[in-house]
């Protein structure tokens, strides 16, 4: 299933915007709110993870339009939100990480090992 995430994903070309790099973790993330939206309509989990994907290319350009994480004390933690989820990525010097892929309504400061100190 990452691989068939990986031909969603529609890759720019464009040298003077940053890569956005997706992570394992993240990767996984997304194929698990696949299989559960797929479990009533594989159509429409299809179509939902392409616009994850979409929002997060978007990062290309303007890297730093998310807000800054919460529950993170760093600067370079930011998350987009997107339909209730939200798209925890790090911003490097020449790319964007997206580092996970979870619901709003997920506590993620009750989690001892926090995205962003992973890897």
């Amino acid at each position: 299933m990452k691989d068939a995430l990986f031909l969603i994903r529609r890759l720019k070309s464009d040298c003077s915007a940053m890569r956005v790099e997706w992570t394992n973790p993240a990767l996984d993330d997304m194929e698990v709110i696949h299989d559960y939206i797929a479990k009533d309509s594989p159509y429409y989990a299809r179509r939902f993870i392409e616009r994850i994907f979409d929002a997060a290319e978007a990062l290309q350009d303007h890297p730093r339009m998310g807000r800054q994480v919460p529950e993170a004390d760093r600067n370079d933690v930011r998350e987009l939100i997107f339909r209730g989820y939200r798209i925890i990525y790090r911003t490097k010097t020449d790319s964007v990480q997206v580092i996970t892929v979870l619901h709003g309504s997920r506590n993620l400061a009750a989690k001892d090992a926090k995205p962003w100190d992973i890897g």
